[in-house]
């Protein structure tokens, strides 16, 4: 199944407090612009610092902006460069590496890894989760086990299909960008450069690539 047509509605924007990290024509630019918009919050109005509580056994970087309100628990490693914003869980095990933004309420889960990446307001990766190079809006929600892969196998720059063609997007590293929403079954995998629409449903053990419409259920039910 590919798409047809345009881009999917992805973000209500309004609800999003970094908007303008975006492009609606080429909303994988927000990845190339990801760490350079960290660096310039972390040096204007977000200085570094930390804002909730931390227990002994976690790890928070010198360029990390923690939130209120979070609860971090053991084992946490944040790396950073990173913008934790407020009320936001951090579970046991979570590897956060750099360049990782994450708005109101996120969810950052046990033995998941995190790299470069955008999680709006009320965003869920939970468990077992692999988010590279990825967006996840508003709500969106991945279940467990689930690997947004942001690497082709031939190590060329990600492709992101639509009906007219492959768009190139010069990009070496690429994961998934999901909309607001969005539901991921559990164990699925989404394939370097996968766009899915807003209020989308893959079932469990999907495998994914290519850009779905918003609204779409795929999969076995």
């Amino acid at each position: 199944m590919q798409f047809s047509g345009r881009l999917p509605a992805l973000f209500d924007l309004s609800l999003v407090e970094h908007r303008e990290l975006f492009d609606a024509k080429a909303p994988w630019q927000a990845i190339k612009r990801l760490g350079e918009y960290i660096a310039d919050i972390l040096n204007g109005p977000y200085r570094p610092g930390v804002h909730s509580p931390v227990p002994d056994s976690a790890f928070v970087g010198p360029e990390v902006y923690l939130g209120p309100g979070c609860v971090v628990e053991s084992g946490v490693c944040i790396k950073g460069p990173a913008w934790i914003g407020p009320g936001c869980t951090l579970r046991q095990g979570l590897f956060c590496k750099e360049n990782v933004l994450a708005e109101a309420g996120a969810f950052l889960g046990h033995a998941s890894e995190i790299k470069n990446s955008f999680l709006m307001a009320g965003a869920e990766a939970p468990h077992f989760n692999y988010v590279g190079d990825s967006v996840l809006g508003v709500k969106a929600h991945l279940g467990a086990g689930v690997i947004l892969s942001n690497v082709r196998l031939d190590k060329k720059t990600i492709r992101v299909s639509l009906e007219s063609g492959p768009v190139d997007t010069g990009l070496d590293k690429l994961g998934a960008i999901i909309g607001d929403g969005c539901e991921i079954g559990c164990n699925s995998v989404l394939n370097p450069g996968s766009v899915i629409g807003r209020g989308s449903v893959l079932y469990p053990l999907s495998r994914w690539q290519g850009v779905m419409r918003e609204g779409t259920v795929w999969g076995r039910g």
